[in-house]
């Protein structure tokens, strides 16, 4: 039992840790972005609409990576270029995401709901020949999805690419020190930008893994506020890639705990509320330090 949940807690964080990893990039910008709900469901329903229309999840995923673009350019336009207000700009595009994909959905598909098919192609599973034969940890890591190892793979290039190269160093100047940044020549709202398309992408990716990943379908609204809790998780690890991934993972247990409570007669209602809670807990403890510091 320990394993399966274990096994299915490293499934449920990958859509919360790859689009946390988009939202760092902008954290650390100085871009208040919480449209990564609205680029994670909008990169789901088209990569569903790739690998059905062609027949191929490499399809699925390039529509869905473009729209992440698309809904990165939009974010860029208004809240960057114009200078419209960030959260009122993520809003609108987490608005224009559910409302646009569930016309698509009803218009393209003619279905209400979920559009499951038998012909749309999942993301291949990747099995790891030396370490599925080590007890218990092969049973955890094995039969995974390919973007779940992505997932775990970025945290460390993210954290390589934030704090040793050039241009993280630029992006973290952005956000902390933007005078200093523009003193020296360089464009503050292309680094800006950068940090937008970023998150579109790897929202997007997040959006992927759940519509060809972690299930084989689109239903409406499948993000489910998990754009949400990347948010919190960013926030409250300042936006620190290795932790993240380690506070994906505790929401990935306590999304797969709850369903396994469900076993022993706890009410389902009460258990699907249980990662919310325990965003609702973070939030008030970094507000709480914050206070006291």
């Amino acid at each position: 039992m320990v394993v399966q949940l274990l096994h299915a807690a490293l499934s449920s964080a990958t859509p919360i840790a790859l689009a946390a990893f988009g939202g760092m990039f902008s954290y650390h910008a100085n871009v208040f972005n919480i449209a990564m709900e609205g680029m994670m469901l909008m990169g789901a329903y088209y990569a569903v609409y790739g690998a059905y229309r062609f027949g191929h999840w490499l399809y699925g995923m390039l529509f869905a990576l473009l729209s992440g673009l698309v809904l990165a350019g939009i974010f860029s336009l208004f809240a960057i270029a114009l200078k419209v207000d960030e959260f009122i700009t993520g809003i609108g595009i987490n608005m224009l995401a559910l409302g646009w994909t569930t016309y698509s959905l009803r218009a393209t598909f003619q279905v209400k709901g979920a559009f499951i098919s038998q012909t749309i192609p999942p993301i291949p599973k990747v099995r790891l020949p030396m370490i599925e034969k080590v007890p218990f940890l092969g049973a955890v890591l094995s039969s995974h999805p390919f973007l779940v190892f992505v997932a775990v793979l970025a945290a460390f290039v993210c954290h390589l690419v934030l704090y040793r190269t050039r241009f993280g160093l630029r992006l973290r100047a952005t956000g902390e020190e933007p005078a200093a940044v523009a003193s020296v020549g360089l464009n503050i709202g292309r680094l800006k930008l950068w940090s937008a398309v970023l998150c579109g992408i790897f929202s997007a990716l997040a959006g992927v893994y759940l519509s060809l990943g972690y299930v084989t379908l689109f239903s409406e609204n499948m993000s489910n506020g998990r754009g949400w809790i990347s948010l919190a998780i960013i926030i409250l690890v300042r936006g620190r890639p290795v932790p993240i991934l380690l506070m994906s993972f505790a929401f990935g247990l306590l999304e797969n705990l709850g369903l396994l409570l469900q076993r022993y007669a706890v009410p389902p209602q009460f258990t699907a509320m249980l990662p919310y809670l325990a965003t609702l807990f973070v939030l008030y403890s970094y507000a709480r330090r914050l206070k006291i510091s």
